[in-house]
């Protein structure tokens, strides 16, 4: 028997499965009304699939807009596939639900966000099957002397969506 309920987890489980439901939705019947949506996720997440270029450029996270023009949207129990364009260069992209950050629909101040586990330490075992703890993994600084190595993305605060 476990320890405790594993409040967390099943909230971003839940949470995730509203996210299904509502692409699932729209993949059957499209975007109602002004309805549009923000989704922030990590371009390192084991199941992601982006263009090459994407992923050089989005080295992290990146937030994609599905709103005016989306194409081929496709919904599993994983995650799902749309085409986007990006300057007039159609791109299709697996998101796994397990890779989102945010998930925002603004026409009706909605949003989720997902915390990150990042402050539990990873424990590994050696090869004596002794445990260790993992080195923290850091994420890269842009070099600030190259502007083009800082991402475009504008970054969008969920609190302006807020009552």
């Amino acid at each position: 028997m476990s320890e405790g309920i594993d409040y967390g987890n099943l909230m971003h489980q839940a949470m995730r499965g509203l996210i299904r439901t509502v692409l699932r939705d729209v993949a059957a019947h499209g975007l109602p009304g002004q309805h549009h949506f923000f989704i922030t996720f990590d371009t390192r997440h084991p199941g992601v699939r982006i263009a090459d270029w994407l992923a050089e450029r989005y080295p992290g996270d990146m937030t994609v807009v599905m709103q005016h023009w989306f194409d081929n949207l496709e919904v599993d129990e994983d995650g799902f596939s749309v085409t986007l364009n990006f300057g007039d260069s159609p791109e299709t992209l697996y998101i796994p639900f397990d890779a989102i950050r945010t998930f925002v629909d603004p026409s009706v101040e909605f949003g989720l966000r997902f915390e990150a586990a990042e402050d539990e330490e990873e424990v590994v075992l050696d090869e004596d099957g002794e445990e260790q703890a993992a080195e923290p993994e850091t994420a890269p600084e842009p070099d600030e002397s190259r502007p083009d190595s800082r991402p475009d993305a504008e970054i969008v605060s969920l609190d302006k969506f807020r009552k």
